[in-house]
Order: C-alpha cells, then structure tokens, then sequence
C-alpha cells in the first residue's frame, strides 16, 4: 500500500515510526509547507519530495495521510477526494462540524474511505478491555472522568497557535470527548468553563457532558500538570485506564465484590502502527468508513468540542 504525507512535522514522524514496521506499506511521497522540511523528511525516511499538494495527489499513491493542523485538515481532506484518494486525518478532523459535514459529503459523493485518526480504541489494550469486560462486567457504565494537563509542552507548539486551530479543547478535549461518547452513547448536554491566560487559545478547561447512558467529567490544560488517567463506572465495577490513558498499556478493574483484576497490555513502535493498519484492511475491503471511528463518532466529537468552545468563548477565523 503506497502512502503520500501531507505535512511533515511531529505527528507525521509518529506515523512513520507506526508505518515502518507493518509489512506491505511504503511510503511513495511527501508534501510539506516549507521545503526543507519535507526534503529533511524524505532524506529520513524514503519516497518522493513534491513540490506542492497536487504533485503529490496526482503522484502513484494508494492513501492519503493529513498530518498538518486542524485549521487546514478539510481543505486538504476535500484536495484528496477530488483526486481520487481515500483519507485517514489526523484528529481532530475539521476545525468545526460544519466543515466536517462538508468533508463527509464530499468523501460520500466520491464513494472513498475517510476514516479520522483517533487513535485509543486500536491500541492492544483498549481492544484487550474491551473484550474482558464482555465476559466479565462491570455493568452498565454510568459516568466517564478523563483529563489531562500538560504544563511542559514547549512555546512554539502548534498547540498554542490561534490561527492554526490550537488550545487544549482541540489539541487534548477531542480524545476525552471520543471516550465520553464511546462510553455513554450520544451527547445530550455540554457544560464548560475555561480561561484563556492571556493567550487567544484556552489553556486550562473543564467541560462536562450528559449523555444517552449517563454523565462525563473532563478536564483539558496546558500550563498546569494534570494526572492524565481515565476513570469508568459501571453498576458492578470501575476502570482506571492508568496514565497516558490516550496511550494506554495498563488498565486496572476494581469489583464491587472486592475482586481487582489488572490487565496489563504494552504497544509497540510509538502506537499509530494499530490504526494504520485497521485503514488499511478497510481499504482493502472496498469499505467507506470505519466501524470503530465511524463518521457519526467523528460527527459527535467535533459537535461536543464545538459546543465546549462556544461557552467558554473560543471562535476561529471564519467561524
């Protein structure tokens, strides 16, 4: 399966360090912004340096990867279909869910696989839990806590870019807002407050949720340090998905019975090898869209940032 990049930057060496160890891929050809990156990107890991965005969808790839930041994702989403190119995106996939449902329509008419990069339920643990708790359960799951805040990241991350679709509803509150509704089923209810720092991006939020089967706390920061587990109540039982939680490896089960069951489960090459692989086996079977992030999944999380943002007052340009 032949891979072109689009952007060149953190992420995209993240999933070459995913891509490099799956058999049959290859990446065939790169496009960045600035030229010494891409031409850097290339020397390190092989394929084509293009010139520009349409030398690379025209080129002979399979697959598109968008590895640039939110406030460009829907442009080049909607550049790909129009050359004919099936799309796994980064997260969040659009900056807002209008701009999604015009990507979604696009990708639709076009009949090819979009499939947005969330990445925690490929990951061998999530899987592993997941699978555990069908033969051993904790009951129906009531209430969701999850947050994460990350007080290192240097300055010049993009993260902290307004004009980039930055701040820490976008950059961390889309993963919360996918293990909400992965949980709990539909949103029904954002409530938000959040501080902006003297910074135009929000730097410190906490937004909770009500949904179909329950209610979500979730708490999205960059200039505090925050634990960055995940909490998961059943009527039976609770799950800690131990820290990184977004990057899980270990996860611990505590009965109501006193039982404590602990599944321990490590990823291997940086974790963007499972989701890789789950789009390419889609791809290969003819499919449109995942069954794990479907487009509705991707439509809920966005929608739920949208809202957290509009109460706390976060609005982009041409929003």
């Amino acid at each position: 399966m032949k891979w072109g990049i689009i952007g060149c930057g953190r992420i995209a060496h993240r999933f070459m360090q995913g891509l490099s160890a799956l058999q049959d891929m290859q990446l065939t050809a790169s496009w960045s912004r600035r030229a010494e990156t891409v031409d850097a990107f290339v020397a390190q890991y092989g394929g084509k340096a293009c010139s520009t965005a349409q030398e690379l969808l025209a080129s002979d790839i399979d697959a598109v990867y968008i590895a640039t930041l939110p406030n460009s994702h829907a442009d080049y989403c909607i550049q790909a279909f129009n050359a004919g190119k099936p799309v796994l995106c980064e997260k969040p996939a659009t900056v807002n869910l209008p701009q999604l449902d015009t990507v979604l329509a696009v990708a639709r008419g076009k009949k090819l696989l979009f499939m947005e990069g969330m990445k925690p339920p490929f990951y061998p643990l999530y899987t592993k839990l997941k699978e555990y708790i069908q033969q051993d359960p904790i009951g129906p799951v009531g209430y969701v806590r999850a947050g994460s805040s990350v007080a290192d990241i240097p300055r010049d991350h993009p993260n902290f870019s307004y004009e980039l679709a930055g701040g820490s509803l976008m950059g961390i509150g889309i993963y919360e807002a996918f293990l909400g509704l992965d949980w709990l089923g539909a949103t029904h209810e954002v409530q938000a407050m959040g501080r902006f720092s003297g910074m135009e991006i929000d730097m410190f939020g906490i937004f909770q949720t009500r949904h179909e089967h329950g209610y979500g706390q979730f708490y999205t920061g960059f200039d505090l340090h925050g634990k960055g587990d995940a909490l998961i109540c059943g009527t039976l039982g609770h799950i800690t998905i131990h820290k990184n939680w977004w990057n899980p490896a270990k996860a611990t089960i505590n009965y109501l019975d006193g039982r404590t069951v602990v599944i321990d489960e490590p990823f291997t090459h940086g974790g963007l090898n499972y989701e890789i692989q789950h789009f390419a086996d889609l791809f290969r079977a003819g499919e449109l869209e995942s069954p794990i992030i479907p487009h509705q999944m991707s439509r809920g999380m966005i929608s739920m940032i949208d809202e957290a943002r509009k109460i706390v007052g976060l609005k982009f340009k041409g929003e």
